[in-house]
């Protein structure tokens, strides 16, 4: 891409992309709650260098960022912002290598286009923005192979040490790191291929490289039985992948990052093929053409071989982003500079052509990337599960006699750095759960000792896939709402007050649904309690559409003023799943709010459709809605 322009252009424009990469990864970097894993990261960095590394080794992570973020968290404190800076810090660097590696390949120009994809791809800047390794993993990748390209193409002792020591680091990072050592070996190894007849060249290059992935071997040797067990007993996803849905997700992340879904791919596919041309005529030139295409297929292959595809697992790709960055600079490097075959037309129609074709891909897909960054920071299916909101709102309305569930255990980490409150904190199921028996023992216990539990659900498909714990509060006590922080969902309970009010009964909802016994617990109750209800119904047919049950209270207008909606069972015991003629019993807590001026108002409850257009039931004695009583509020 040799264009005469001043020589000082390519450097201020290696400076903006970096400035740029910058304010994105620092963007707003502290807005999100830290999550899950994110809490993890700021446990293990708060421990000892030895207590992390004898904690990895029961996590599928190596200890090699945790021993950074602690030094990083010493230097700069632990707030969110601290925490992440350090990924931030390591995706700008990550650019700076983009850059560098295409220039070292390709020239200045291919490696400020490449520095740019990387700079502006979501995927890239989504993981700079949490306390996990995945930043470091694709600095490390980028610099590894910039290592690599110095190695065979200078055959120095120096690029020998650096890839050594660059690959024992990435080693220490993410156990996915070997991905991209394949692919270093694989093109090392067509190195010595094209270069079999030059033996002194051959020799010296495969004995800098053998002695590199030795200066690895030792220096990872400490960590490699409990690296070897951690992988080959991790599990794979359970399922095999659909290729094409998998490709073409990988695709869209590596091209241009999760918030470009529906993006076509058609422009990045043609100008990866361009990229595959042998356009260089240097004598390494056809090995230059190849290390973005096998940084990015040797890695993504292994994966998909290995059954690891599903969304959550994308992130063990980060590297092979800057990879695929590359290939489209080479690509449109190649377009650049196209020239006719012999007697194959006008070479300044064609460089004209092909030159506007590079230039508009490139700001095509630019442009794609630009357009889809404002959801990174905006769209909830992209925000962390907010800890931060789930521990203030636990705290506002905590009050004695209140305890906190969380399901799974491994919620704790984050939750104990946000959460100050008094109320106890019971981690369930017990240590690696799988006892069901010791579980159902535990709820219950809370159930008889408070009054109320607040329970954080998250991950119970792993922990507690029987649902113990959600099964034996929805038997034990009665829920009295819920709410969603992303994907982890918070619940309050109150424990069983006695049931000394009959409600009316023998009612039909629909043509199916009869309500056979309803019970409450009074007829009157003070702002911030909960009135409680329990249903039995009964089903003369198996229903084939879910239904939700709603408890509402309304004021003398008929004005709503609380209301609690919910399948029956706390969604446990949904209406397709029920048997005709079996009693099914469905408790419901309707929380009054704090505020609630006092008077008389009217309970009503009722069913309606789970999808839309979510039509109520009729009910045998009029109308939509039963009547079950007034409620006095003192």
């Amino acid at each position: 891409m040799s264009i005469r322009l001043p020589r000082w252009l390519p450097l201020a424009l290696g400076v903006a992309v970096l400035l740029l990469s910058a304010g994105l990864r620092f963007h707003e970097l502290g807005a999100q709650s830290l999550w899950n894993d994110e809490g993890n990261s700021v446990v293990q960095a708060g421990r000892s260098l030895s207590a992390i590394a004898e904690h990895a080794a029961r996590d599928i992570h190596p200890p090699g960022f945790y021993w950074l973020l602690a030094g990083w968290k010493a230097l700069t404190g632990d707030s969110e912002f601290a925490l992440r800076s350090l990924s931030a810090l390591a995706s700008v660097l990550s650019v700076a290598f983009a850059l560098a590696l295409g220039r070292r390949l390709y020239g200045v120009w291919a490696g400020l286009a490449a520095a740019l994809l990387v700079a502006l791809n979501t995927f890239s800047i989504y993981y700079a923005q949490e306390a996990r390794m995945y930043a470091l993993l694709a600095l490390l990748g980028a610099a590894g192979m910039w290592a690599l390209a110095g190695l065979v193409l200078k055959r120095s002792g120096r690029w020998a040490v650096a890839l050594g020591l660059l690959n024992a680091a990435g080693l220490y990072t993410q156990y996915a790191y070997p991905l991209l050592i394949a692919a270093q070996g694989l093109l090392v190894l067509i190195a010595l291929v094209q270069r079999r007849r030059e033996r002194p060249v051959i020799m010296r290059l495969l004995g800098l490289y053998a002695g590199s992935l030795a200066l690895s071997a030792i220096l990872f040797l400490p960590l490699a039985a409990t690296a070897w067990a951690q992988v080959t007993n991790w599990p794979g996803t359970g399922e095999p992948a659909a290729i094409a849905e998998a490709l073409r997700a990988i695709s869209v992340w590596l091209a241009y990052g999760p918030t470009a879904q529906g993006a076509a791919l058609a422009i990045p596919f043609v100008v990866l093929v361009f990229g595959l041309l042998d356009a260089d005529r240097r004598a390494d030139g056809r090995w230059r053409t190849l290390v973005p295409v096998l940084w990015v297929i040797v890695p993504v292959v292994v994966f998909l071989a290995a059954g690891l595809y599903r969304p959550q697992n994308l992130k063990f790709l980060i590297a092979s982003q800057v990879g695929l960055a590359l290939w489209l600079a080479r690509g449109l490097w190649v377009l650049w500079n196209l020239r006719p075959v012999r007697g194959g037309g006008s070479p300044v129609l064609l460089r004209r052509v092909s030159r506007a074709a590079a230039v508009g891909a490139f700001a095509w897909m630019a442009g794609v990337m630009a357009l889809n960054l404002p959801a990174l920071y905006s769209d909830p299916a992209l925000q962390r599960a907010d800890y931060r909101a789930i521990a203030a709102s636990i705290e506002a309305r905590l009050r004695p006699g209140d305890a906190v569930i969380l399901d799974a255990p491994n919620q704790n980490e984050v939750f104990a750095y946000y959460y100050t409150g008094a109320a106890p904190v019971y981690l369930l199921p017990p240590g690696l759960g799988g006892n069901d028996a010791e579980t159902r023992a535990a709820v219950e216990a809370i159930l008889a000792q408070y009054e109320r539990a607040w329970t954080v659900f998250w991950g119970e498909a792993e922990r507690d896939p029987n649902r113990v714990v959600e099964t034996s509060l929805d038997a034990g006590a009665f829920e009295a709402g819920e709410q969603w922080f992303g994907d982890v969902r918070l619940a309050l309970h109150f424990m069983p007050a006695p049931l000394t009010e009959a409600c009316p009964a023998a009612v039909t909802f629909g043509e199916q649904i009869t309500l056979v016994n309803c019970e409450l617990s009074a007829t009157g109750a003070a702002p911030g309690d909960a009135l409680q209800v329990q249903f039995t119904w009964e089903a003369a047919t198996s229903p084939d559409t879910r239904y939700k049950v709603f408890v509402q209270l309304l004021d003398s207008s008929g004005q709503l003023v609380a209301q609690r909606d919910s399948e029956p069972g706390g969604g446990l015991a949904l209406t397709t799943t029920w048997t005709a003629g079996q009693p099914v019993t469905d408790r419901h807590a309707l929380f009054l709010p704090e505020n609630l001026p006092p008077g008389e108002y009217r309970l009503i409850a009722g069913l309606y459709a789970l999808d839309p257009p979510k039509e109520r039931l009729p009910v045998s004695t009029g109308g939509d809605a039963l009547e079950l009583g007034m409620i006095s509020v003192p």
